[in-house]
């Protein structure tokens, strides 16, 4: 797969034309078991569905118009059904996904999710995407263009030491952030142009957000 596969989780739903642009240019759709049915009222179809399956009644009749369909079944209970489908894109070959509908409602599933992008840093690119924001691992060496006003936030998993920073209004120069005690929130672009970001250790996030 060259394009990301597209993961929706069961948190918040995101608007219809975000999910169409991201439909759009995915090759595969994996759902998770909890939002099947919220999936088949968008009339979506679903290349892969992956879960549990213990809240769901009416499984065949729920699928018969998916033709062709994969179920994967996953009890496994040590993982995340997020996590599961993100090992199953892994598996498959796929070097990158979108994850969407996994931020909002329950708070400990949103901060698992927004872990989890650190957690596969090493195996696959990952980015959760609402309506207000885009999110993904920071490489230790970044620069991207951004048009004037852009509000980023740079988050730490931990502690990020050696955070330097160009092309923001607050930078940074040679810094540590850790999370809880000193972040990067609510930065701003203040021109248009490069932003780059570099840091020597840790785990930095990334967060393109608009109101």
């Amino acid at each position: 797969m060259q394009e990301p596969a597209l993961i929706i989780a069961n948190g918040e739903s995101c608007s219809t034309e975000l999910l169409g642009q991201l439909l759009e240019w995915s090759p595969l759709v994996i759902v998770l078991d909890g939002a099947v049915y919220r999936v088949l009222e968008l009339g979506i179809k679903i290349d892969v569905l992956l879960g549990d399956f213990d809240r769901i009644d009416n499984f065949g009749e729920l699928l018969q118009h998916q033709q062709p369909i994969e179920v994967i079944h996953t009890p496994d209970q040590d993982k995340t059904d997020l996590e599961k489908a993100i090992d199953f894109v892994i598996a498959r070959g796929g070097k990158a996904a979108n994850i969407v509908w996994a931020t909002g409602r329950r708070a400990d599933h949103t901060i698992t999710n927004l872990t989890n992008l650190v957690r596969y840093k090493d195996r696959i690119n990952l980015v959760l995407i609402d309506d207000f924001s885009r999110v993904y691992r920071l490489p230790e060496t970044f620069t991207k263009w951004y048009a004037k006003g852009t509000n980023i936030s740079i988050i730490p998993v931990g502690e990020v030491q050696g955070i330097k920073t160009n092309g923001l209004l607050y930078n940074l120069q040679n810094e540590s952030l850790t999370l809880g005690y000193r972040t990067g929130s609510s930065n701003f672009v203040p021109e248009d142009g490069l932003v780059s970001i570099t840091y020597t250790s840790g785990d930095l996030l990334m967060m393109e957000c608009h109101d």
